[in-house]
């Protein structure tokens, strides 16, 4: 049976400890704080009854000081109260049942046999490159909605009664693109840290703690009612003061903590560990570009990929086969890779795919018409190619709102959705061009931008990359050119025909933006108004607060104006190469959306786009053009 604690081995246990209860005394302080004036009152009340403090001044010291202690009592009692009640925060995670995995369950509780310490009660999966140990014995961590876990098979919450042992959270990029020996290797300095959890005085210092911080997350809260504000107040104001005064000790005891986790897991696989550790910074990176480059076009699009880890060992074994760095990682996938400890990878994958586009983008939790899954075969058709014909759709519609005339050599219909239009009007001319326009309704009689398409096609934000549409759009970066000095500099390289066709898109994405959030506002108002209406009471057994709230991590990566500009004119060369060169979209899993001429990747597309928006000069761009084929003259389908 595995030991607890630690031993008197580890370097870092005995420091652990003591901080630990340097933070118990923090508590003890306040308590004797909040009982200090109680137990004055009860000596004069009781030296008043005996006849020993007697007179005008004690009985005026009574009267006072009674009161004053009743309400320090009921202060201190509502703190500690909300202390016990809040909910500590808890990650949003996977939850893996044994008979998922019995394989994964067998390997954690050998590694812990071979430390000598508890086994995690049970194992849980982040959509991230991490690994750590996590409380979830707070009686207000119920069970998790049927959303959280999906339709994953054997995937639940461990029984009721949960043991003191922490749960295990793996990163689940780790499982598919570790090895067994390399997974282990890396677990064990966490599955290490059972041991301290262990520990009573650590343990009850890291309920403290956790309580603080979840009292000072409840008052934060905003609240009706200058009574309520007040009292909550009073609450945060102790917690932080609390905090303030046990934070120190606090990091000096998990510093402890890891240091004697460390000291622990040294005899166990420690050379395999060395090399694994290289491998977790290479699926950190991996895994970074896969979400900004792959996934976050896809959910903007209103589809999620649904094998995000199986995507992340093809983009590091093609970066394995690109990067000289990285030769001989690839030979590493003739091994067992940790993903085969689960009984039905598929399912899990799905599951943390799910979860990751509700983090990092803040989809529904449930799949619909507007939020549906994409194989990774189908994300070219599916994904590039819509967003590239809604980025080139956006673009003709900006043009309209600035009543750009077709191109002298355009078909004979007004307004036609050319390239040779975009390329005309971009060319520098002798005449002077309007002014940038900052975003908000156009002037005058023209007419008005079209409104976002009802259809989840309207997001044209995608990563920045050599032969497609590319970078990322934050919302705020769409804000008035002109006010920010930032923006100036920027379109200060540009044409002015560039400059004010820039601003129009930023105008033109931030309307888009608007109005999802404002539907998304409603279709949450109706669902609200159709459920159960809220009581007017509390329900005493609910949490003070909700972190569940999505999305907690927003991949929000600010793109340049004179980068979306780029992205929307690339976008309409991808039309026009698809629709008269026959061109096909492809996926890069390194940079996402490209090109394929050929079924050759074009990777020679950028520079010319950029010397049109810079200079005003197509000629790079119409000899790209003419070499491979595409004719800017004929119109291109839009969305």
């Amino acid at each position: 049976m595995s030991g607890s604690g630690m031993g008197a081995r580890e370097s870092g246990g005995p420091s652990a400890r003591s901080r630990a209860l340097a933070v118990l005394r923090v508590r003890s302080r306040a308590l004797a704080v909040a009982l200090l004036p109680a137990a004055v009152a009860v000596i004069l009340l009781v030296g008043g009854s005996t006849g020993h403090l007697s007179g005008g001044g004690w009985d005026v010291a009574r009267r006072v000081l009674t009161p004053v202690a009743v309400l320090v009592l009921l202060l201190a009692a509502g703190v500690a109260l909300v202390v016990a009640r809040a909910r500590p925060a808890m990650s949003p995670t996977v939850p893996v049942a044994e008979e998922a995995a019995p394989d994964l369950y067998r390997m954690v509780r050998d590694l812990a046999d071979r430390l000598d310490v508890p086994a995690p009660s049970a194992i849980a999966l982040t959509p991230d490159c991490d690994s750590w140990l996590e409380d979830r014995t707070h009686r207000a961590h119920g069970p998790p909605p049927p959303e959280e876990h999906g339709d994953v098979a054997g995937v639940g919450r461990p029984p009721r009664g949960a043991p003191a042992a922490p749960v295990l959270v793996i990163g689940s990029p780790f499982l598919w693109w570790m090895r067994v020996g390399e997974l282990r290797a890396v677990l064990a300095p966490v599955v290490a840290g059972t041991g301290p959890s262990a520990h009573p005085d650590i343990a009850a210092a890291r309920r403290f703690v956790q309580g603080l911080d979840a009292a000072v997350a409840v008052a934060s809260v905003p609240r009706r009612g200058p009574v309520g504000r007040g009292v909550f107040a009073g609450v945060g104001w102790a917690a932080r003061l609390m905090l303030r005064g046990c934070r120190g000790h606090v990091a000096e005891m998990e510093r402890g903590v890891a240091a004697a986790a460390a000291d622990r897991a040294q005899a166990v696989d420690y050379g395999l560990r060395i090399v694994a550790q290289e491998q977790v910074g290479l699926a950190y990176a991996g895994w970074d570009r896969l979400l900004t480059r792959v996934a976050l076009p896809a959910w903007r699009m209103g589809r999620w990929p649904s094998r995000l880890n199986a995507g992340v060992v093809a983009a590091l074994t093609e970066l394995s086969r690109r990067d000289r760095l990285a030769e001989g990682f690839a030979s590493r996938l003739g091994e067992r890779p940790a993903c085969d400890l689960l009984e039905e990878p598929g399912a899990v994958d799905e599951a943390t795919s799910l979860l990751a586009a509700r983090l990092f983008h803040g989809g529904p939790a449930e799949t619909g018409p507007d939020w549906s899954p994409v194989h990774w075969g189908d994300y070219p058709e599916e994904v590039v190619d819509r967003k590239w014909r809604a980025d080139a759709a956006r673009l003709h519609r900006v043009l309209d709102a600035l009543h750009v005339p077709p191109a002298p050599d355009d078909p004979s219909a007004p307004y036609g959705p050319t390239l040779t239009r975009v390329l005309v009007h971009l060319t520098t001319r002798e005449a002077p061009a309007e002014p940038p326009v900052p975003p908000g309704p156009p002037a005058g009689p023209g007419p008005a931008l079209a409104s976002v398409p009802d259809d989840g096609e309207h997001d044209g934000a995608d990563d920045r990359q050599a032969a497609g549409p590319s970078g990322e759009h934050d919302g705020q970066a769409a804000g008035p050119l002109g006010t920010d000095g930032g923006e100036d500099d920027d379109l200060s390289g540009t044409t002015a025909r560039s400059a004010a066709l820039a601003a129009r898109l930023s105008a033109e994405l931030a309307r888009e933006e608007t109005a999802a959030a404002s539907a998304g506002a409603r279709s949450s108002s109706a669902a609200a108004q159709d459920g159960v209406a809220p009581s007017a009471t509390p329900d005493p057994a609910a949490p003070f607060r909700d972190d569940r709230a999505l999305p907690l991590f927003p991949l929000q990566s600010p793109r340049t104006a004179r980068e979306l500009l780029a992205d929307h004119v690339t976008a309409m060369v991808c039309c026009a190469a698809m629709d008269t060169a026959g061109a096909v979209p492809g996926l890069d899993w390194l940079d996402g959306p490209t090109l394929l001429l050929g079924g050759v990747r074009a990777a020679d597309l950028s520079p010319q786009v950029l010397a049109l928006i810079e200079d005003g000069d197509p000629a790079d761009l119409r000899l790209w053009l003419t070499r491979h084929g595409i004719r800017p003259e004929k119109p291109v389908r839009l969305v």
